[in-house]
């Protein structure tokens, strides 16, 4: 049924078991995996332009392809590969961004973030990403 599958990863709990979940679906339909990650850099837009804005993008890529590292060897572990992508920007932009020019099937989410303001409802990310995505969804809680 599935034959590319985008999830999208923070170093979360939840982006944890999302990627689980999606690994598992990949294995499931033998989809391609797609992980994601996205240095948000509209978070960080009111700093100013000097080396404490470069500082914090090179910390939060620095997190994402450890994030990938890690992601890699549990895949690995399951006899899957996936092909990482790390984009900044919105992260929910960026993950329907990848998702439409994958031609995806299943976009896979956590549904909240590492922001402690995510946690009152669904994710800001989650929610822009559910409801724009031309795919199915799944919202990993």
């Amino acid at each position: 049924m599935f034959q590319k599958i985008v999830v999208a990863v923070d170093g979360s709990e939840i982006s944890q078991k999302a990627f689980e979940v999606a690994l598992s679906e990949a294995k499931m339909w033998n989809a391609a995996l797609h992980v994601i990650y996205v240095v948000e850099t509209s978070r960080f837009s009111s700093l100013p332009m000097d080396n404490t804005m470069e500082v914090i993008y090179s910390l939060l890529e620095k997190e994402g392809r450890e994030i990938f590292e890690k992601s890699t060897a549990q895949a690995a572990a399951e006899g899957i590969s996936i092909v990482t992508h790390l984009r900044d920007g919105h992260a929910g932009t960026e993950v329907l961004a990848l998702a439409e020019e994958l031609q995806a099937d299943l976009i896979v989410i956590g549904s909240r973030g590492k922001s402690g303001i995510d946690r009152l409802l669904l994710g800001s990310v989650s929610a822009h990403v559910v409801q724009d995505s031309r795919c199915t969804t799944m919202v990993v809680r």
